[in-house]
């Protein structure tokens, strides 16, 4: 953001100035806003120095005329301070002269199709340009926090989303059930989440290795009851990531019968194994639901690309588990297995994934590009269309994030190639996992 945004507090509300006149920036400035948690809405407000009414009609003209073409509309005026009028005589004024000089369908007062709204604080004068909805909810912070268990899927980021909407510090906690691939899938929908709506508050990202708890599962378990044993041993390890975290809740993507494990019953058997509060707040939620959430979010593409891992397949799962019978079956399987588990978790703040992956691979990044290499935007393309990267003489190719491993395959190998994204995470990630898979020709763009 441009250093000249500063930023004050009334009684009422937050105002946030800025002097960019940059009209993208303008507009990555309410993109941020409106993925803020704990804003319900916010003005665009332009602000002019008061003069006298004709002055006021003719910046209200410039920014309202054409947007009243065959419309009735209503001028409701907010006035401070000491004038040589009140509020209805501005109103009657401004609204009289457009719709003289606006080819306007007339001003009605009870029930206009367009309201232009004006304050005057003293010699100030602000023409509220546009409503915008925001988020909702709460502040990030100003509730307690909560361990999400995210397994990259539309059910777990959908539910991550909702409680950091509603203000909660929401860690990730990723059981590893399919090797390095799934892991960096992981990796990248949490990074998007946080970067996109949860960037004001620094959370931890956990990678808990569940191949070997798989495997005892697999080996010692009756079939009809591994898919809640295996849950049970997943909210195990995610009451100790909790409370390692001082995270007060887990959440869950779960949903009442969308799959065996999800009835009522076996909900609470697999509650009993945790005093961790668990929440889900898609409780009750159609799939079809769920996946509008995941397309509003932003996460819908990358979470119909992501591999299903079960981890464990039932021919004939238990929808009624019984705790005796899961007490037994229990008996079976070797505690040490999860204890090593959680031994072997990494704990990573989510915003040094990036450098994490490349201190252990050889990933160059460029502040300048190299001559005949392709850039490659990897950024969620509604985060490209609100701030374009625009170079002149050099190739660009646009392939979101979540398209880029099976894309990346069919790009010709004699060409160098440079990931770019906006902060610079995301297109590091993705260049340490390419290097790792074996392609020399990728590095990274970082413009200074």
């Amino acid at each position: 953001m441009d250093s000249s945004v500063v930023v004050a507090s009334d009684w009422d509300r937050i105002i946030v100035k800025s002097r960019v006149a940059d009209e993208q920036q303008r507009l990555r400035m309410i993109e941020v806003l409106s993925c803020t948690p704990g804003i319900a809405h916010f003005l665009d407000v332009m602000e002019y120095p008061f003069v006298d009414m004709p002055q006021a009609f003719e910046k209200t003209r410039e920014l309202w005329g054409n947007r009243l073409a065959h419309k009735t509309f209503a001028v409701r005026c907010k006035r401070l301070g000491k004038h040589d009028f009140n509020s209805h005589q501005m109103e009657q004024y401004i609204g009289g002269e457009l719709d003289r000089h606006c080819d306007s369908a007339g001003v009605n007062l009870r029930n206009p199709d367009v309201t232009v709204r004006i304050e005057l604080k003293n010699e100030r004068l602000y023409i509220i340009n546009r409503r915008y909805e925001g988020l909702g909810g709460f502040p990030l912070g100003s509730l307690e926090s909560a361990v999400s268990l995210i397994s990259g899927g539309f059910d777990s980021t959908v539910s991550t989303y909702m409680t950091m909407k509603r203000g909660m510090r929401t860690h990730f906690c990723f059981f590893n059930l399919g090797g390095r691939d799934h892991e960096v899938g992981v990796k990248e929908i949490a990074l998007y989440l946080w970067m996109k709506y949860g960037a004001s508050s620094r959370v931890k990202f956990v990678s808990v290795p569940f191949e070997d708890v798989v495997a005892e599962i697999l080996k010692n378990v009756d079939d009809s009851q591994m898919g809640v044993v295996l849950k049970r041993m997943m909210l195990r390890a995610g009451t100790e990531v909790a409370k390692n975290l001082r995270g007060q809740a887990l959440v869950t993507g779960e949903a009442v019968a969308q799959v065996s494990s999800q009835t009522l019953t076996n909900l609470s058997v697999i509650d009993s194994v945790t005093e961790t509060l668990v929440l889900r707040p898609l409780i009750v939620s159609d799939k079809e639901d769920i996946i509008r959430i995941a397309r509003e979010i932003g996460t819908e593409k990358f979470a119909a690309a992501m591999p299903e891992y079960c981890g464990v397949i039932s021919v004939n799962p238990t929808v009624k588990a019984r705790p005796e019978k899961i007490a037994i079956e229990e008996g079976k399987f070797d505690f040490s297995v999860l204890d090593k588990a959680l031994q072997d978790a990494v704990y990573t703040n989510i915003d040094k994934i990036a450098e994490e992956d490349l201190l252990i691979h050889d990933v160059e990044i460029l502040s300048i590009p190299v001559e005949g290499a392709v850039i490659i935007d990897v950024r969620h393309s509604s985060e490209e269309e609100i701030n374009p990267l625009e170079l002149s003489q050099i190739e660009i190719q646009k392939i979101p994030f979540y398209d880029l491993h099976s894309k990346f395959s069919e790009l010709d190998t004699s060409k160098s190639y440079l990931l770019y994204c906006d902060r610079g995470v995301m297109s590091k990630l993705h260049a340490a996992y390419l290097v790792e898979q074996g392609y020399r020709n990728v590095k990274v763009y970082r413009p200074a």
